[in-house]
């Protein structure tokens, strides 16, 4: 059942076989794992059933990194997770991604690409994409266009599918039916009490912005809060270890990542289309499409000693006839201009993931007169009918010569790169994050290695030229132009070695017999890949470690 904690409908204290803190992506796969099942589960999130200013302002942060990062803004607190504002691309990781690299420091994963394998193909269920096969770091999937042919040697396709759900929509109805399942709205997490030794979890204590508070009591307990606020909720858990649980070895928080996104520069080129089209992401086909994008291939990345990364062409529009102009002001004129709290929400969270504004594009004649702005779409006819005849054609309705490149890029883990607890204290009382977030000289490398050959071989299959954007200098003091993708990795990092990792291979903290995390946090690399599907993966592995261990007490128990 799901239940708002803000009503007062939900005892104050509750008891359940697991606990799992977050309904993210991660949190709901393995709470419906459990669906039908005598494990009785408890599903605390903080949001409510659709996002909210008031509970969105729980997020709010500093930043006094080398790069800017608004931590309000880079994810949502909600019953679906941040994923309610994902594009729903799902990439298994490489063994490449996996394994140690002589060149990357602190890299490599204590788990293979071959135990991750069988989760992977149960992950294509729950993200509902087709089964299809999947390869080293790809989706074997029909395209729509076939892709480039690139030098293999330094340029390569991976596929991706594209997931038609947004996980809190999909199985919402689905964990309110469960008996075993109880799912809290409203109830955020205020600590972890730990025993009088911090080697278990007794209780996590919860309450809600208006001061109502209680506590969830199990028998294991998952963190799925995210890469940033796992670490928080960690590091705030500090009344028996000052440092916080989990970090004795000053861990948490550290190796903070995301995949670092900005203008490699544009091809100036003729044909740019041969380009845009094998890679536009309007034209696939089916429920959950599959798309190529242009990675560097395993050789390039060896023989440069850089990081993984792909690059996205994106067509830059020239003039715009006036006609089709009037026919856009026109449109964004008839919107509807009234949104509930959760639509107007998502529209500035996007706008702040684009670095935009969080306004419609050109927006500067919405209030315009309708009869004026229809007087000029008919003067504009001719315009409009052109551009007609240009999408029948399949061709861009308004002529470019210009494609821009951007690059979406693996970040070096960086111990100094970290999430830590600020002074500030957000509505509950609770330490607000502030994000150091840094990148090193391997990254500032990656990205001239990368642009360099992205530019030369997409101006050579084009026969167009190409025009480097200007930060990419090898001057090592200027500002790099890259920004968040809101991907947060690597705060809680997977390490046999308590030493040098937070969580174990099997996603338990150090030290913490019955604690686990679930979510991005855990991955020493990113790779590229967008992160959900492996999320995925990886809580489904640990649904069934726990599922295991449940019964195996229990059992034990009944003896």
């Amino acid at each position: 059942m799901i239940i708002d904690y803000l009503d007062g409908s939900a005892a104050p204290a509750i008891d359940a076989d697991l606990c799992i803190i977050g309904a993210g992506a991660a949190g709901i796969a393995i709470a419906r794992h459990f669906i039908g099942t005598s494990i009785t589960v408890c599903l605390i999130e903080g949001g409510g059933a659709t996002g909210e200013e008031q509970s969105q302002a729980l997020y709010e942060g500093l930043s006094i990194g080398t790069l800017p990062f608004d931590a309000g803004t880079s994810r949502m607190r909600v019953f679906g997770g941040s994923c309610n504002l994902w594009g729903g691309g799902c990439i298994p990781f490489g063994r490449h991604d996996l394994v140690a690299r002589d060149w990357v420091p602190h890299s490599g994963w204590p788990i293979g690409y071959d135990e991750l394998k069988p989760y992977y193909e149960r992950a294509r269920e729950y993200c509902q994409i087709d089964a299809h096969d999947f390869a080293d770091g790809s989706f074997l999937a029909p395209l729509a266009h076939d892709p480039i042919a690139f030098d293999a040697d330094k340029l390569i396709n991976q596929v991706f599918a594209r997931s038609p759900i947004l996980f809190g929509k999909a199985y919402r109805e689905q964990l309110d039916k469960a008996p075993n399942i109880t799912v809290l709205l409203h109830a955020n997490l205020l600590e972890l009490c730990a025993s009088a030794n911090a080697d278990t979890i007794s209780h996590a204590r919860i309450g809600t912005i208006d001061g109502r508070t209680g506590m969830v009591r199990a028998e294991r307990y998952v963190l799925a809060c995210g890469g940033i606020e796992n670490a928080r909720m960690l590091l705030l858990s500090n009344a028996l270890m000052p440092t916080g649980l989990g970090n004795r070895h000053d861990l948490v928080g550290r190796y903070f990542m995301d995949h670092p996104c900005g203008s490699m520069g544009a091809i100036v080129t003729a044909a740019p289309e041969r380009l845009t089209r094998p890679y536009d992401r309007n034209l696939g086909k089916g429920l959950a499409p599959a798309f190529p994008e242009i990675g560097l291939s395993q050789a390039f990345q060896k023989a440069q000693r850089i990081l993984n990364g792909r690059v996205h062409p994106f067509a830059v529009e020239g003039p715009v006839p006036q006609g089709i102009r009037s026919l856009r002001d026109l449109r964004a004129a008839l919107r509807p201009t009234e949104q509930d709290e959760n639509a107007l929400l998502e529209a500035r969270l996007c706008a702040a993931l684009r670095n935009a504004p969080a306004t419609d594009d050109d927006m500067r004649e919405r209030n315009a007169n309708i009869a004026m702005l229809a007087l000029r779409v008919g003067l504009g006819s001719p315009d409009i009918a052109r551009a007609a005849l240009q999408k029948l054609r399949r061709r861009p309705t308004v002529r470019s010569n210009r494609v821009e490149l951007i690059g979406y890029f693996e970040q070096a883990p960086n111990p100094d790169s970290r999430i830590t607890l600020a002074h500030e204290r957000d509505p509950l009382g609770l330490p607000k994050v502030c994000a150091d977030w840094r990148i090193t000289a391997l990254d500032r490398h990656t990205y001239r290695m990368a642009a360099s050959v992205f530019g030369a071989e997409l101006a050579r299959v084009s026969g167009g030229s190409y025009q480097p954007a200007a930060w990419l200098s090898d001057d090592d003091n200027a500002t790099a132009q890259v920004h968040t993708t809101a991907h947060h990795l690597g705060t809680t990092r997977m390490a046999d070695d308590p030493r040098q990792g937070v969580v174990d291979r099997q996603c338990r903290v150090h030290g913490i017999d019955n604690l686990h995390i679930a979510g991005s946090s855990v991955f020493p690399t990113g790779g590229w890949a967008f992160p959900t599907f492996t999320v995925v993966a990886l809580a489904l592995r640990l649904a069934d470690r726990l599922s295991a261990q449940i019964r195996t007490a229990a059992l034990s128990e009944a003896i």
